[in-house]
């Protein structure tokens, strides 16, 4: 594989409290433009952000990842994830159309069921109820994610009105964005799930914990995940070359303000955690913090990153566009320096 490509993935937290850089909504919204436009100034490849409902973080993606789309010019925009649980597919179909298009085809859209939520069953205050027999919407997620990726890849949507248009047919929702199909990734957080993106020839984001522990370490556990993937892909005989992210906390420790914030975390999150989420056992992935040659080394060694093209890196985006800036740009450094050490020398 060639260059590995980073992207920072934030989940666009605000809070007006001490410490915190990012006070109300309106700077979540306006930091994360500037972040992106630092990012890619320094030669980050994505910018992606996590959607919640309910909650002080990033909730509606397309008006943010278009105002990044018309600020920047070779940056990936990007969900990790849109929890298609609270969505309407048509409506999503044409905001993401509109925003590849602002973008020139750089929209890399994460979707899934999503992930616990600050609200009881909030999509259905959005209208949307599953069956009765599917309590955590995950049916009605794949469900709407059916209809969307139809509806983008420009499939007929609603008849015509004869009265209008002169005949009888039907028609497709617009504007369309003729690549965009190829751009959704689904976020899977087991092996099973993995195997299925790839028979519905959706990319694969790798989530920050799988929901299974099977007693092998994290990055491993996600190796055989993606390994799975890319087996079931090649079965189906798909014409592309999948894309395959993961997600990774990478804290490297290059100043006074790095250090005082996360020397003494290093030693707690340096190692996989195991706990329990959606009754089964779960296993998160550690953090890497450090100096930037220790994290090469230990990045380098980790099977699920060098497996994967793409790694989102996790930002603490309290801490502001200068801290995320750095951190970044340090982060960019030390992968670039893993993807060497993993080219075998002639």
């Amino acid at each position: 594989m060639g260059m590995t490509k980073i992207g920072f993935l934030s989940f666009g937290h605000w809070r007006d409290v001490p410490g915190s850089r990012v006070r109300s909504g309106r700077e979540a919204l306006v930091q994360a433009i500037d972040l992106a436009v630092a990012a890619e100034e320094s030669g980050v490849d994505g910018a992606y952000f996590r959607v919640h409902h309910f909650a002080p973080q990033q909730a509606a993606p397309f008006p943010l990842l278009s105002a990044i789309a018309a600020r920047t010019s070779r940056i990936e925009i990007g969900t990790g994830v849109i929890d298609m649980r609270y969505e309407n597919p048509l409506y999503m179909a044409e905001e993401a159309a509109a925003t590849d298009l602002i973008s020139g085809g750089r929209l890399q859209l994460g979707v899934s069921r999503g992930s616990p939520e600050t609200a009881l069953a909030g999509y259905q205050q959005f209208g949307y109820v599953p069956e009765a027999h599917d309590a955590n919407g995950g049916d009605m997620a794949r469900s709407h994610t059916d209809v969307f990726r139809r509806a983008i890849a420009g499939e007929p949507m609603a008849h015509a009105n004869p009265q209008m248009t002169g005949s009888t047919g039907s028609l497709a929702v617009s504007p369309l964005s003729d690549t965009l199909p190829d751009r959704i990734w689904w976020g899977a957080g087991t092996r099973a799930t993995a195997e299925w993106t790839a028979e519905q020839g959706m990319n694969l984001m790798s989530s920050t914990l799988l929901t299974e522990d099977t007693g092998v370490p994290f990055d491993q556990l996600q190796a055989e995940q993606i390994e799975r993937f890319r087996t079931t892909w090649a079965e189906m005989g798909w014409e592309r070359t999948p894309r395959v992210s993961v997600s990774r906390s990478i804290i490297p420790i290059t100043d006074d303000e790095s250090r005082h914030y996360f020397g003494v975390r290093a030693q707690v999150e340096g190692q996989d955690q195991v706990g329990h989420l959606d009754g089964g056992l779960a296993r998160f992935g550690r953090s890497y913090i450090g100096e930037p040659e220790q994290l090469v080394a230990e990045l380098a060694a980790d099977a699920a990153v060098r497996a994967a093209d793409t790694v989102l890196v996790t930002v603490p985006n309290q801490l502001g566009v200068d801290f995320n800036a750095r951190l970044l740009a340090a982060t960019r450094a030390v992968m670039d320096e893993v993807d060497a050490a993993a080219v075998p020398a002639f």
